[in-house]
């Protein structure tokens, strides 16, 4: 009987390992080498798929921040839901899905950090990509008149901005106090208000 047939090298799967080698071996140590001995391939398998370790650690990076946007534009989308019920589910679906990746996988949450620092321009697509999904509820509710703002875009930044401390990495070691949801449906609520028409 013939060996089964290995399993084809595709850039899905080689992140996927790439996600199990860096939570093995963190940022710092983890190389493609690496990455291909556990897909028991040559390295040169995986520079054909990305052509540098960089272009894989950004890859990566993408995939993971990627997540997030699909997750978030299912609420955006939703054509039954009123502007501040978005907006509400929107920023309590951020904050739950940061809160997860940071407390059910802290290895890796900690090696995405470094990978950001990393690839500000990843981080910054990923950032408009979000802020424009808030600009469309926002935008919705103006159109509706459930929700007032003069300058869409602006008050979609403000929005982001002024509830950083419940999606921004950098607060990641708040997430987990016991009043931090309390603090975050306070904060929810009064940025809701304040957009109301």
């Amino acid at each position: 009987m013939p060996p089964a047939a290995a399993e084809p090298l595709t850039p899905e799967r080689i992140l996927e390992t790439t996600e199990e080698v860096l939570r093995r071996f963190g940022p710092t140590k983890a190389t493609v080498v690496d990455v291909a001995r556990a897909l028991g391939v040559s390295h040169g398998s995986v520079y054909r798929h990305f052509p540098s370790k960089a272009a894989l650690r950004e890859a990566v990076t993408d995939r993971w921040l990627a997540k997030s946007v699909v997750a978030l534009e299912q609420i955006t989308s939703a054509p039954a839901e009123s502007a501040p019920s978005k907006l509400e589910a929107w920023l309590e679906a951020l904050f739950e899905a940061k809160r997860h990746k940071a407390g059910d996988d802290p290895e890796l949450f900690a090696t995405y950090t470094v990978l950001l620092a990393e690839n500000s321009g990843t981080v910054e697509q990923h950032l408009t990509e979000l802020i424009d999904q808030l600009a469309r509820i926002i935008g919705q509710g103006v159109a509706d008149g459930s929700l007032a703002a003069s300058d869409v875009p602006a008050a979609a930044r403000a929005v982001f901005d002024a509830t950083g401390r419940f999606h921004d990495p950098q607060y990641a070691a708040e997430w987990f106090s016991p009043t931090i949801v309390a603090e975050f449906e306070a904060v929810t609520a009064l940025v809701i208000r304040g957009l109301r028409a």
